[in-house]
C-alpha cells in the first residue's frame, strides 16, 4: 500500500499557537508552574516537551524541569517483535514524587505508547498527578487513554499516517497527514 499526497494540517505558526495555548491550559489547571515537571517521550515528544517548558517559563518566569524517556522496553509488543528494539536514553534527573507530571508526546493514536510510558514512570516514583499533553490526537484508541491537553484533533483513517516534524530534527515545523491509498 502506498501513501497518497500529504496534506499539511499545521505549519510553524499553528504549532507555536497550540504550544502556547497548551502551556496556558497547564498553568491554569495546576495553579502555576511551581509543582510541575515535564517528561517527553522520545523522539518528537521530547522536542515538544522542551518547547512547552520554554513557553511555561516565558509565561510564568519559572523554569520547569524537563526529562525524556524511551519507552521501547516497556512496549506491550516487545516480545512479539523478532527484532530487538533500539534502546535509547531515559533522563529523568529530578524527583517526580508529589509533582504534577506532564507527560508529552507528539501524536496520540492507539494509546499503547502512553500505556508503556505510564508503566515506566511508576519506576521513577509516585507523582501527585500524571497529565497527558499531545500536539495531535488522531483517534483510533485501543486502550482507554485520553489526553488532557491537545493541540489539534485530526480525524484520520486507521491506515493513514500522521507525521509531526520539528525543525530540531527535520528542518521544518509542520504536521502532515498522508492518506492511505485506496486498495
Amino acid at each position: 500500500m502506498t501513501k497518497s499526497d500529504a496534506i499539511q494540517f499545521m505549519d510553524k505558526q499553528a504549532i507555536d499557537r497550540a504550544i502556547t495555548r497548551i502551556a496556558h491550559e497547564i498553568l491554569e489547571r495546576n495553579g502555576g508552574a511551581e509543582s510541575l515537571v515535564i517528561v517527553g517521550i522520545l523522539t518528537r515528544g521530547a522536542n515538544l516537551a522542551a518547547r512547552l517548558a520554554q513557553a511555561i517559563e516565558g509565561i510564568e518566569g519559572i523554569a520547569v524541569p524537563v526529562g525524556l524517556m524511551d519507552i521501547n522496553l516497556y512496549r506491550d509488543d516487545v516480545n512479539y517483535n523478532p527484532d530487538l528494539p533500539e534502546v535509547r536514553q531515559t533522563e529523568i534527573l529530578f524527583d517526580i514524587d508529589g509533582k504534577n507530571l506532564i507527560l508529552v508526546d507528539d501524536v496520540l493514536y492507539t494509546g499503547r505508547t502512553i500505556r508503556a510510558a505510564l508503566s515506566q514512570l511508576i519506576d521513577f516514583g509516585r507523582p501527585k498527578t500524571i497529565q497527558l499533553a499531545v500536539l495531535v490526537d488522531r483517534g483510533h484508541r485501543q486502550l482507554p487513554i485520553r489526553a488532557d491537553y491537545v493541540g489539534k484533533n485530526i480525524p484520520t483513517g486507521f491506515d493513514d499516517d500522521v507525521q509531526v516534524r520539528f525543525v530540531e530534527r527535520d528542518g521544518v515545523d509542520e504536521v502532515v497527514l498522508s492518506l492511505a491509498a485506496a486498495k
